[in-house]
C-alpha cells in the first residue's frame, strides 16, 4: 500500500484564480505544507493546459509536494505528473496504471458507495475518496454523504481515505474525528489567501 503525503489535500479550480495568479497560488499553497495538489482545469485549450500542468508540476515539486491531474490520465503522463484523480466517467484505474506505472498515485471518486471503494482497491487504486461530506460552494448540488461513511470505509478499505466537499478550519476536526485520513480542500485555500489557508488547516489538525 502506497503511503501518502501529509499534509492537506488541495484542489485548484479555474473559476477562484485569475489566470495571471494560478501558478503563485500552487506554490504558496506548497510552500505552506500542502502535501498533494490536485490540477482540476477544464477551460481551457488543451495546449494551454498542458503548459499550465508543466508550470504546476515544478511549482509543486520545488516545495515537495505531489502533483495530480484530475480525469485524465494522458495529460499527467504527458507532463511527468505523480499521479491522476478518476470519478466515475473517467478512465478505470486498470487503464490509469498501464499508462502511468506502477509509482503513479491513483485516487478514485467514491462519492459515498464504500463498496465501490472495496472494487476500485482491488483493482489497484492507492487512495479513495468519499463526499460532498458538507455543502460546497463549488459543487453547491452534491450529493451530501454522512460521515458514517469513513467508519464503515476504515472497517472494509485498507488504502488511504480522503474527504471533499465543504471542508473549512471548523469542520475539519469532525470529519478526521470520523475516520478521514486527508481532507481535500478548494474555495477555502483558492478562495483566498492559499498559504495562510494552508497552514490554518494544519493547526486544526495538530
Amino acid at each position: 500500500m502506497k503511503k501518502l503525503p501529509s499534509g492537506l489535500y488541495v484542489i485548484t479550480d479555474e473559476r477562484l484564480m485569475r489566470r495571471s495568479d494560478f501558478i503563485k497560488k500552487v506554490t504558496e499553497a506548497a510552500a505552506a505544507g500542502a502535501g498533494i495538489i490536485q490540477l482540476r482545469e477544464k477551460a481551457s485549450s488543451l495546449r494551454d493546459r498542458l503548459e499550465l500542468a508543466r508550470q504546476a508540476v515544478r511549482a509543486a515539486h520545488a516545495h515537495g509536494a505531489k502533483l495530480v491531474i484530475n480525469d485524465d490520465p494522458g495529460l499527467a503522463a504527458a507532463i511527468g505528473a505523480d499521479g491522476v484523480h478518476i470519478g466515475r466517467d473517467d478512465a478505470s484505474v486498470e487503464e490509469a496504471r498501464a499508462l502511468l506505472g506502477r509509482r503513479a498515485i491513483i485516487g478514485v471518486s467514491c462519492y459515498g458507495d464504500v463498496d465501490l471503494a472495496v472494487r476500485v482497491q482491488k483493482a489497484g487504486a492507492d487512495y479513495v475518496s468519499f463526499g460532498a461530506c458538507f455543502r460546497s460552494p463549488t459543487k453547491p448540488k452534491e450529493a451530501l454523504v454522512p460521515l458514517s461513511v469513513f467508519a464503515e470505509a476504515r472497517r472494509r478499505v485498507k488504502v488511504p481515505l480522503v474527504a471533499i466537499g465543504g471542508i473549512t478550519p471548523a469542520n475539519a476536526p469532525l470529519v478526521y474525528a470520523a475516520g478521514a485520513d486527508l481532507v481535500s480542500v478548494v474555495s477555502s485555500v483558492f478562495a483566498g489567501a492559499a498559504g495562510q489557508a494552508v497552514k490554518k488547516f494544519d493547526r486544526r489538525k495538530k
